[in-house]
């Protein structure tokens, strides 16, 4: 009976072991952090911003026009722009 008893926890702590180490060499790692510049249109100004999922949303007020633009959160790579202009 010692000897099952010893061999059962032997093994559950072994998984332990395994599950443990997966955990460390599978995780993404640390975050890198980045300095990145953006050049906005003369004149423009940021009235908000968030974050949704993955992307970085900028709101933005250019020439009396709105406009959203979208980052990858991870890259700060530009990935999609929306203008909004009032109808003459």
């Amino acid at each position: 009976m010692m000897l099952i008893a010893g061999l059962t926890t032997a093994l559950g702590i072994g998984a332990l072991l395994v599950v443990i180490g997966y955990r460390l060499f599978k995780s993404e790692g640390s975050v890198v952090t980045t300095a990145t510049t953006t050049t906005l249109p003369k004149g423009a100004k940021i009235i908000g911003t968030a974050v949704a999922g993955d992307r970085l949303v900028l709101t933005l007020e250019v020439a009396g026009a709105t406009e959203i633009r979208t980052y990858d959160a991870k890259t700060l790579k530009p990935t999609g722009t929306l203008k909004f202009a009032q109808e003459p």
